[in-house]
């Protein structure tokens, strides 16, 4: 990495600031954390609405989605901005990170479904039915994970690459597509046996949804997505790529 320097032309140049911050501490940690709560919150099924409307065989209505759809969005915000300011070794840092405290969660589950319940204790049907099909969640919540986060954070940085600087929009808008589309699909396809998702019409609503709900997320936060994104590159010493 050279030292932070200076250009005649800003705007054609590729920077990026160093991961050793306080910012990018603060940013991980948040990562981790929601990756951790969606995957145990993904456990749930939601349902919008009554009644039953199909097109053919895909089912459209009621809408069908997960507890992880609530907050699973900012980790793709997250994302984003890590790999925009930091680079895609910063957020493949991230990923990794994030991975090993999935891991960590649903393995220290197991060893407490495992051990003795007090005799008082009378949930532990309930507990091990979250765990096992959370752990399927995990699994499906890994792969799917890893595979969209790579895409999102390459994608971006990628196309950073050839517009440098300016393009803000275009590349936050095209990594999101591309990676929640590779990241639902992959996630429900796993996981929908686990939520009780049995018909192709279902699984079809469940994937449409969560893809169109989280793009819509994210497109809508974009203008504080791209806020932050201004604001650390303001504060954070950057170099040229």
């Amino acid at each position: 990495m050279s030292s932070p320097t200076t250009s005649a032309h800003p705007d054609r140049e590729v920077r990026y600031a160093s991961r050793g911050s306080s910012y990018y501490d603060v940013i991980l940690a948040v990562f981790c954390v929601v990756l951790v709560v969606s995957n145990i919150a993904a456990t749930k099924a939601i349902e919008f609405g009554s009644g039953s409307l199909s097109l053919g065989p895909v089912q459209v209505w009621p809408v069908i989605s997960d507890g992880g759809a609530v907050l699973f969005p900012l980790a793709y915000i997250l994302g984003d901005v890590m790999s925009e300011v930091y680079g895609f070794k910063a957020a493949r840092r991230a990923i990794l990170v994030g991975f090993g405290t999935a891991l960590m969660t649903f393995a220290t589950f197991l060893v407490v479904m495992a051990l003795p319940g007090a005799s008082f204790y009378e949930n532990q049907d309930a507990f091990e039915s979250v765990v096992w099909s959370g752990l399927q969640i995990v699994g499906a919540s890994m792969v799917a994970y890893l595979v969209g986060q790579f895409l999102n954070s390459w994608v971006l940085v990628r196309m950073k690459a050839h517009s440098a600087e300016p393009g803000l929009f275009r590349r936050l808008a095209g990594s999101t597509g591309v990676g929640e589309a590779a990241d639902t699909f992959i996630f429900c396809a796993i996981a929908a046996s686990a939520i009780g998702i049995r018909e192709p019409g279902q699984f079809i609503n469940y994937f449409v949804v969560g893809f169109l709900f989280k793009c819509a997320v994210e497109l809508l936060v974009m203008p504080l997505t791209m806020l932050v994104i201004r604001m650390l590159k303001d504060r954070e010493p950057t170099y040229w790529a």
